[in-house]
């Protein structure tokens, strides 16, 4: 028994020597193999990470192109958003100092006219003074013309007295002479 002790694990030991020999070559093929796959794998998810990389990287580079052709379009928009507003704000500067100065043209127009009003009125008043008075000096002419003529025939009148008056001295004289 002794002897049974002893050979019983020694056979053991070496039939799980030949079964371990075995297991242990196709094992280390397996894990070979299944370590040639994995690489496989690896590259091949290197190569798929290395295309989606790519794509990526593309697809960032053409957003960026993308985001700075909006960055552009939104800078032109606001720049032309920007000079329109100040296109507004001169035009809207530009119109308050025009209705300021059309205000103080209007003002002063309105005062010109005001001032003209007056000389108007001061001239129609002058007019009608002149008118007036011209009526006058066409009455007091008539008048005078009138005067001038009576006058006339008062001188006339008297002139006449005067040779009558005269003429009767002379003859009171001749009479007077030829009582004499």
């Amino acid at each position: 028994m002794n002897k049974a002790y002893f050979l019983i694990p020694l056979i053991a030991v070496i039939l799980f020597s030949g079964y371990y020999w075995s297991f242990k070559t196709s094992y280390e093929k397996k894990l070979e193999d299944q370590v040639l796959v994995e690489k496989q794998k690896h590259v091949e998810q290197l190569k798929v990470e290395a295309k989606n990389r790519e794509k990526a990287i593309q697809m960032a580079v053409e957003q960026d192109k993308k985001r700075k052709e909006e960055r552009a379009t939104k800078e032109a928009k606001d720049k032309k958003e920007k000079e329109d507003r100040q296109a507004a704000a001169d035009a809207r500067s530009k119109a308050l100092r025009q209705q300021g100065s059309l205000e103080m043209q209007a003002r002063r127009l309105a005062d010109q006219v005001a001032t003209l009003k007056e000389e108007i009125s001061k001239i129609e008043e002058q007019k009608k003074s002149a008118t007036a008075e011209q009526d006058f000096l066409n009455v007091y002419v008539k008048q005078a013309e009138a005067n001038v003529v009576g006058l006339t025939a008062v001188l006339d009148k008297i002139e006449a007295a005067n040779k009558a008056q005269a003429e009767y001295e002379r003859q009171q004289r001749a009479l007077a002479a030829k009582k004499s």
